[in-house]
């Protein structure tokens, strides 16, 4: 045999062998099969959400509230969990929204406060308003049918400069709504009349300069509104809109004795 051909055959065996090879690989004889494997569970927990968006000063309340599946990874120190907690009742029991939240956004103990909590007056006003307190008496707090988030209007009485026992008293605001009397900031069950020495009311910083300088002055007073009467409080509104604080008529009284109404000292000047 010569050696042309013992060349031929050997690069034909080498081909051979190198299909064979190729075929099993082709085949899956020659790889080690990859089984897939499945992951391991994530631990879960429940955090509380907002079922809708909560504004600053509304009261926390149940159906105002979910559980919501959160990773545990995930879940942060201020969430309130329901394994620390318990019920959404137990959850949100005697909280007041401090900050805004939004509906789905889990809620954190320091958007809350607690009722009997330092900065629970703070949370309770109006964006924009102020809490402003002053000394009344049984006769001024209507005999203590006044309670809190009632609506009343203020009450000026102070005496006619030289005339040692005449008075004068008019409404210096409208309409205003009652935070707390002394230190009840809600109505108690089956609570009818509360008898206290200091009333606080939500104003906006003009009437607060206004209670201010009018506590200087004289004694206030406050006088309650009946519910639901809003034609009665627009109407008083709209005409003292313009109204200064010890503008317009006043009526005299001496001695106890209703006298002839009669103008102040601005509009006599004017006049």
């Amino acid at each position: 045999m010569n050696t042309q051909r013992i060349a031929v055959l050997g690069i034909a065996l080498v081909a051979a062998a190198a299909a064979t090879f190729l075929v099993r690989g082709l085949l899956g004889g020659g790889t080690p099969k990859v089984e897939a494997r499945t992951a391991p569970p994530i631990a879960m927990s429940e955090v509380l959400v907002a079922n809708a968006n909560l504004t600053p000063g509304q009261p926390l309340l149940a159906e105002q509230v979910r559980w919501q599946r959160w990773p545990t990874s995930s879940v942060d120190p201020s969430f309130m969990t329901h394994a620390g907690t318990g019920s959404e009742a137990e959850a949100v029991k005697g909280f007041v929204v401090r900050a805004p939240i939004l509906q789905g956004q889990p809620i954190v103990s320091t958007a809350l406060v607690r009722a009997d909590a330092a900065g629970f007056m703070a949370a309770m006003l109006t964006p924009g308003m102020r809490a402003v307190s002053f000394p009344i008496s049984t006769d001024s707090g209507v005999a203590g049918f006044i309670l809190p988030n009632d609506r009343v209007d203020v009450l000026l009485t102070r005496k006619i400069n030289g005339e040692s026992q005449a008075v004068i008293s008019r409404t210096i605001l409208s309409d205003v709504r009652v935070l707390a009397v002394d230190q009840t900031f809600k109505q108690e069950k089956d609570t009818k009349t509360l008898v206290a020495k200091t009333a606080t009311v939500e104003v906006s910083p003009d009437q607060a300069e206004k209670l201010s300088s009018a506590q200087s002055t004289g004694s206030l007073s406050l006088a309650l509104l009946p519910l639901g009467d809003e034609d009665a409080i627009a109407a008083r509104n709209k005409r003292n809109k313009h109204v200064a604080l010890y503008d317009g008529p006043v009526e005299v009284i001496r001695y106890g004795v209703p006298g002839a109404v009669k103008a102040n000292a601005q509009q006599e000047k004017a006049q």
